[in-house]
């Protein structure tokens, strides 16, 4: 694409100084090549089939599997002399995770005259209402209202302070997925708005004011209640310190239960109607006297997790004060009991333990070297990033370092997949290739910083390094979608390396038999150089790009 001409002299013209010193070309030296080489595709192998093997569990936040990947990386930085940045001395930052847990002993229904036991004869699934209700119950079939096929099972009833019960052949991976579709229908029949053209039966309730929503037991459902027991009954997990305030109102959403076939049989006791025998064919309100008695009770449960967190001591008496941060998230999103066919496990070798081992060789790299970077080097590894950001947030809201000395940082996330030659599939058709790379945020935010990335590559392994998607207005966002975007939100320039969203993204496939290994090794050591190149700066990089809203506006 050509530029204007005009903007061009202008941009020469009115360049800043730290700009104007990234413009001279990088030289990467014989002993920075040699630096850079004692990261190798082996050495990376080695530390990612560790990281997404099986034993670590999907590495969710928070999880065993997790924890193990975080004291795995602390051992090896420790044995290579690396500072603890962490809490206390050590290189853990821990992070308190509250949920809210329902109490057995506090939670009941009474149905007639009968009582029934909380893990036992129900199971809340989704939902945060508390405390006591009573209500009566209408029958609603599978819940399902979906205009585009004329189905509304809620003709004719009002479900206002009533308990809707329901009934489908469902899985339970989620709440959605314990009613799912009537038969024959597919996702793609859910045309227009959700909750005005289609809603499933817990969006319904929450829109016309139900009390809340039963769920019948399906044969399946009820040879796994086991398995609900251990999914259910908690409520969101959330960073505690990053909670919105207390004052903030939450909004009350009806909770869905689960019910056992015993409690099922209690509210269909004595109705003419009934659906556990198949003799209801249609929505009906049952016996106005029948009321579900509900008390519902719960407990706070703290979990904890940990970003790991380490410096690099720099060698210049003035510079070694100021830091260059390098990172990668290194939780993924753990293990899915209902996931169809044998694998459960989802490694995330490429999401993000090509970038958690990509960090770790650097970090063994520097310490192997002969000479040290003039700058410090701030390793941090986030947890939590799958569930919105949670460790690079609260690194950066609560640092244990002076977040201010921190001049830009470098985020890894993908770096181990490639598009081969011929490959069709059109779930690859944005993966780069094998000599390729996306480069995300450097053009964004600082001259300087961009001018060092790109100019190391060229001088270095010249990859093909792709910048489609730095641009704030790219409609996948992956700017705002990765750790660095927290470091950018505090005035840190960034750059992020990404190899595309591929076939297994997200999906039990993700493994480390399938890492690019080669490609792995030439982008880590790019980064290296990179990293390198940055610590090397007489002035740190100036963020001297029109910003885009999301970080103008914190």
């Amino acid at each position: 694409m050509r530029k204007n001409l005009l903007a061009l002299f202008l941009a020469i013209a009115f360049i800043s100084p730290s700009a104007a010193l990234a413009q001279k070309a990088v030289k990467i030296t014989p002993a920075e090549r040699q630096m850079a080489q004692a990261i190798t595709a082996e050495q990376l192998k080695d530390y990612l089939y560790y990281v997404a093997s099986d034993e670590m569990e999907g590495r969710d936040t928070p999880s065993r599997g997790l924890d193990l990947t975080a004291k795995f990386i602390g051992t090896m930085l420790s044995r290579w002399g690396f500072k603890p940045a962490g809490d206390n001395g050590t290189f853990f930052q821990k992070i308190a995770l509250r949920r809210d847990v329902v109490d057995a002993q506090a939670t009941s229904v009474e149905i007639g005259n009968q009582r029934f036991v909380y893990g036992e004869d129900f199971m809340r699934v989704s939902g945060n209402s508390t405390g006591t209700s009573s209500a009566p119950v209408v029958y609603a079939g599978n819940g399902w209202m979906i205009k585009s096929k004329n189905l509304n099972p809620y003709q004719g009833i009002d479900v206002r302070g009533k308990y809707i019960a329901v009934y489908g052949e469902g899985q339970i991976s989620s709440p959605q997925s314990l009613v799912p579709l009537p038969s024959g229908l597919t996702n793609a029949d859910l045309k227009g708005q959700r909750g005005t053209d289609w809603a499933d039966a817990a969006l319904y309730a929450r829109q016309n004011g139900a009390a809340g929503v039963i769920v019948l037991p399906s044969k399946f459902l009820q040879s796994n209640w086991a398995s609900v027991r251990q999914l259910f009954g908690r409520t969101r997990t959330y960073v505690e310190k990053l909670a919105q305030p207390a004052e903030t109102p939450v909004a009350v959403l009806p909770s869905v239960f689960l019910a056992s076939p015993k409690m099922a049989e209690a509210i269909f006791s004595g109705e003419s109607n009934n659906p556990l025998n198949g003799s209801a064919n249609s929505s009906f309100d049952l016996n106005a006297a029948k009321t579900i008695n509900l008390n519902v009770g719960i407990k706070p449960e703290t979990l904890w997790t940990q970003n790991v967190v380490a410096i690099w001591e720099g060698s210049d008496p003035k510079l070694k004060n100021e830091m260059v941060a390098i990172g990668a998230h290194y939780d993924h999103v753990g293990v899915n009991p209902n996931a169809p066919g044998e694998d459960k496990i989802w490694n995330g070798a490429d999401d993000d333990g090509s970038g958690t081992v990509g960090v770790l060789a650097i970090a063994e790299a520097l310490a192997k070297a002969k000479t040290r970077p003039k700058r410090s080097v701030l390793f941090v590894w986030h947890a939590g990033e799958e569930k919105g950001l949670w460790g690079s947030q609260y690194f950066n809201k609560f640092p244990t370092v002076d977040i201010k000395s921190v001049v830009a940082q470098l985020n890894i996330d993908m770096i181990g997949r490639s598009k081969k030659p011929g490959d069709a599939n059109p779930k690859n058709k944005d993966l780069s290739g094998e000599e390729g790379i996306y480069v995300i945020g450097s053009e964004m935010m600082s001259s300087t910083l961009g001018a060092i990335t790109k100019q190391t590559n060229d001088a270095f392994l010249k990859m093909n390094y792709d910048y489609r998607y730095d641009d704030p207005k790219d409609t996948n966002r992956f700017f705002f979608r990765s750790d660095h975007f927290n470091y950018a939100i505090n005035g840190i320039p960034i750059v992020f390396w990404f190899d595309g969203v591929h076939e297994d993204y997200h999906q039990a496939g993700d493994s480390a038999d399938k890492i690019d290994y080669a490609k792995m090794e030439k982008v880590t050591r790019t980064i290296f150089l990179t990293l390198w190149e940055v610590t090397d700066l007489k002035e740190r990089p100036k963020v001297d790009k029109q910003l885009p809203p999301e970080l103008t506006a914190r």
